[in-house]
């Protein structure tokens, strides 16, 4: 796996960059073999270091929903570029991207923009503990809201893929506030509230780091329901689902009126940006209009606002979600036809424009579950796809990202390389 160039590019990079990577499941490590190092992408195609090509299902793990370098969107940014790339100081591209994001997100009257998602789920923490006056919070085994120490507690996403759910240099002192639930189990959930004073509950809207797991008919209600009872704020993390599902999210495909909201990926049309939003009495409790403190120099940057203005306008055109997801859907029922016909045992969870194909017989409903996999067999079907010119997340526990540059050619290359792929798998 891997090709010449890519090869001597990690031998260089493993000497000044940890790994030789900057986000841990880059490496390949789940898979075997070496990352391919990218020299560019357009549209549904990415290409390596050697020029080789491969229709891309990664798209920077989500963000390029409208497909790589958009034409409309390199434009936007290329004049933005002209004006200079940061101010450090208000901009009134800011106001248009806040007030775009409140119109898909009515259960946000307000909303502050960071740099990564990272950042908008570890602020919307601080923000509940100050709110509620409370210092615990629980979370789902396997689901991810980035690396702040609160949150890599049984976390899925890379450290899953590592097989490190606790990380060292987090403080057991600070672990303890952190309880994890079952995703899908409501009893979990109230097990542990009825005992503890958690401040909040955090939740991805359609996990997508244990792979891509739904939430059963009631559960997100369900959460909603006992966070109110026993007075905790509800967080939907949403920066992969924001706009994956349908524009507006899961808490629109499922009814769920989270307190707080924490968006990235999409709304910043592939550059660094992450947001959280919630009810006005939360959020003005943010510096400087409260004490809970919250900084940034890049946030609302001028390049990451034009690029989400322009993609939030261009994913509003109308058919763009049912072209989205019918591509998606094509997919997910050629990949169980194959599967049967090739007596694979496999399950495909999808939601909205993601997906993850599940080497078990058995159904995944959470982290457990998702355990279950053939990780060995995923790593097969991942280098055989590979070699057929197809780049897939290179872990069994994540998302495959469908995007409105796939079209029908796409579509049956992929189908094809699969039925390839899973025979004597």
């Amino acid at each position: 796996m891997g090709t010449k160039k890519s090869a001597q590019l990690l031998r260089k990079a493993s000497r000044i960059i940890p790994g030789g990577v900057n986000s841990p499941v880059r490496a390949f490590k789940a898979v075997g073999g070496s990352p391919l190092f990218i020299k560019k992408a357009l549209g549904s195609r990415i290409y390596d270091a050697d020029g080789n090509v491969y229709i891309d299902y990664i798209g920077s793990w989500g963000p390029m929903i409208l497909g790589h370098a958009h034409p409309k969107v390199m434009a936007a940014i290329k004049k933005a570029a002209d004006r200079g790339i940061s101010y450090g100081a208000p901009t009134e591209l800011e106001i248009t991207l806040a007030e775009e994001t409140l119109k898909a997100f009515p259960s946000m009257d307000m909303v502050r923009f960071v740099s990564s998602g990272t950042e908008a789920t570890m602020s919307a923490i601080r923000l509940a503990r100050a709110y509620t006056r409370r210092d615990n919070i629980l979370k789902f085994d396997g689901c991810y809201h980035g690396h702040a120490d609160s949150l890599l507690v049984k976390a899925g996403s890379g450290a899953a893929t590592f097989g490190v759910p606790d990380s060292p240099g987090v403080p057991a002192a600070l672990a303890r506030h952190t309880f994890n639930a079952v995703y899908n189990d409501l009893d979990s959930v109230k097990k542990i509230l009825e005992k503890n004073a958690v401040a909040c509950v955090i939740v991805e809207g359609a996990p997508g780091n244990m792979g891509v797991v739904t939430p059963k008919p009631g559960f997100l209600s369900g959460l909603s329901r006992l966070c109110k009872r026993y007075g905790a704020l509800l967080i939907m993390d949403e920066v992969m689902s924001g706009f994956r599902l349908c524009y507006g999210g899961a808490q629109k495909v499922y009814g769920v009126t989270p307190d707080i909201t924490c968006l990235g990926k999409v709304i910043g049309g592939g550059m660094p940006v992450g947001g959280f939003g919630g009810r006005r009495k939360i959020m003005e409790m943010l510096s400087p209009s409260g004490p809970v403190y919250q900084a940034g120099t890049l946030s609302g940057n001028p390049l990451a606002m034009t690029a989400g203005i322009e993609t939030l306008s261009l994913l509003q055109r109308k058919g763009t979600y049912e072209k989205l997801i019918k591509t998606t859907t094509t997919l997910c029922n050629g990949i169980r036809e194959i599967a049967k016909r090739r007596s694979v045992a496999c399950r495909v969870n999808q939601a909205g424009s993601m997906f993850t194909v599940f080497f078990t017989d058995r159904d995944v409903a959470n982290y457990d579950d998702a355990k279950t996999a053939d990780r060995a067999r995923f790593s097969r079907y991942f280098t055989r796809m590979l070699k057929a010119g197809i780049y897939l997340p290179p872990s069994q526990f994540e998302a495959v990202f469908v995007g409105l540059a796939h079209g029908k050619d796409d579509v049956a290359r992929t189908l094809d390389a699969v039925d390839r792929s899973f025979t004597r798998l």
